[in-house]
Parts: structure tokens; C-alpha cells; sequence
């Protein structure tokens, strides 16, 4: 696979959404069956795609557009004054960056991650298939970054590296060690490394304003968002949002 205007895809039927109660949604996928290069992934994230596992997807809800693509441009980034303290109470903290692989500690960290913190979402209950199939087995370029505390592991960052950026896949901590902000810091260090690695952009995915799980993601400014197939500033968001609202009274 070389050129995008050769992909295929497909639509999945209206089902229950993942984030907004009593809401329908729809997924356009990526041909399963493709091989999806580093070029071409790159251009699906510029489109707003997303990757989990081997799929990538995009919501195409008719009735909403909530779902909104959401990039840093890494060297405009300026940390607000929280995010400073998370930088400074976490400096103890170790990297190393792995290529994707299944490692029994990974998993029981993911495990327990997912039992203390999201037993009501898609991942609950946790299996070592579903961990392969969801972080494992995913692009050529996904890389793991281990956090380590005095030997410790206490969090895993999974990105995927693209022409432009790296992209935020997940990330999972040890609840023990809920006080240092580990979601925080793992996605100011990709912030960081993408710009260690001279990269635009770090994507992290959808932000959706109902969704308090998702709040976070506007929190990393200056940020760029993806609204009517294009990406536009804050500023261009603010001037949006004002005649958007002009236009429905």
C-alpha cells in the first residue's frame, strides 16, 4: 500500500456510543486487510484517524460531531503552572523506550490499572489477548516507554511515531502511585520527545467535551483541533465557535 486514494473503507452499523449516554454512533475503518505504511498512517492521522490494535478508525456519526481530533504542536507548547509541578515531583522518574513486545509485567501493570481505575469501560474485564490485540500487535513504528520509580515499574506509555509526530496511543500507571500524575507526565515526556526527535506534533486522539474522561486533552495548549476536515488554532476555534453561534440564533 502506497497511495492513499487506493485504500478502502468500511462503515460499521449504528451501535451504542462508547462516551455519550443515550447517543448512536457509527466508525468508518481502514481496510483490515491493507498494509498500512508509515506514510499511510501518517496521512490517516492528518485526516483524523485513529489506531487501536490493527484497525484504524474515525467516527462518522451523522447526527454528531463531538469526536474532535486533537494535536500539540510540541514547540509552541508552554506547560500551565500544574503541569510544571507534575514535571518537578516526578524528576526521580525513569524512561526507557522498547520496541512493542508482550512482557508479563506490562500486562499485570495494565491488569491492575484496569480493575482499580476503569472497571466500567470497553477494556474491563482485562485478558492477556486483549492486551496483545489492543497494544501488542499493533504498527511497525509502536513503541512501549516504561516509567520506573527507585526499580520500580510504575506506568507504560504506548505511542506510535509518524512522519510528523508521534501519536498517544495509551497509557496505564500503577494506582499506587495515583499522587505523581503519571497520565500527566507520560504525555509531557512524548511532548518532549517529540521534540527531542525534531517531530511536529504529539496527536492524542478525541477530545469530547462531554466525556470527563476525555477533559484532560485540551489541557496541553497551545492545541490544534480537526473541525470540518480541517485543523485550526485556538484562535481559529474561538472565531469558529462565535460565528457558528451567531449562525444558530
Amino acid at each position: 500500500m502506497t497511495d492513499l486514494r487506493d485504500l478502502l473503507f468500511y462503515a460499521t452499523p449504528e451501535h451504542d456510543c462508547s462516551y455519550i449516554p443515550d447517543q448512536k454512533s457509527t466508525t468508518i475503518f481502514a481496510d483490515p486487510d491493507a498494509k498500512i505504511d508509515s506514510i499511510i498512517y501518517s496521512e490517516l492521522s492528518e485526516l483524523g484517524f485513529r489506531r487501536s490494535g490493527q484497525h484504524y478508525y474515525r467516527p462518522n456519526c451523522e447526527h454528531c460531531q463531538a469526536c474532535t481530533p486533537i494535536r500539540v504542536p510540541v514547540n509552541d507548547f508552554k506547560p500551565s503552572r500544574s503541569q510544571k509541578r507534575v514535571l518537578k515531583k516526578n524528576t526521580h522518574i525513569k524512561f526507557q523506550v522498547l520496541p512493542a513486545d508482550f512482557h508479563e509485567d506490562h500486562y499485570l501493570l495494565y491488569e491492575k490499572y484496569i480493575l482499580g481505575r476503569h472497571s466500567d469501560g470497553d477494556m474491563y474485564p482485562p485478558s492477556r489477548e486483549q492486551f496483545r490485540s489492543f497494544l501488542v500487535n499493533g504498527h511497525s513504528s509502536t513503541q512501549f516507554i516504561e516509567l520506573s520509580s527507585d526499580g520500580h515499574l510504575c506506568g507504560v506509555a504506548v505511542c506510535d511515531q509518524l512522519q510528523d509526530g508521534l501519536s498517544a496511543i495509551y497509557s496505564f500507571f500503577d494506582p499506587d502511585y495515583a499522587n505523581l500524575s503519571l497520565g500527566t507526565f507520560s504525555i509531557l515526556w512524548q511532548i518532549q520527545e517529540a521534540q527531542r526527535r525534531n517531530l511536529t506534533y504529539l496527536y492524542l486522539g478525541y477530545f469530547i467535551k462531554e466525556c470527563r474522561k476525555m477533559a484532560y486533552k485540551n489541557q496541553f495548549t497551545p492545541f490544534e483541533a480537526r473541525i470540518n476536515d480541517q485543523w485550526m488554532t485556538e484562535k481559529q476555534l474561538k472565531l469558529y465557535a462565535e460565528q457558528h453561534s451567531f449562525s444558530d440564533q
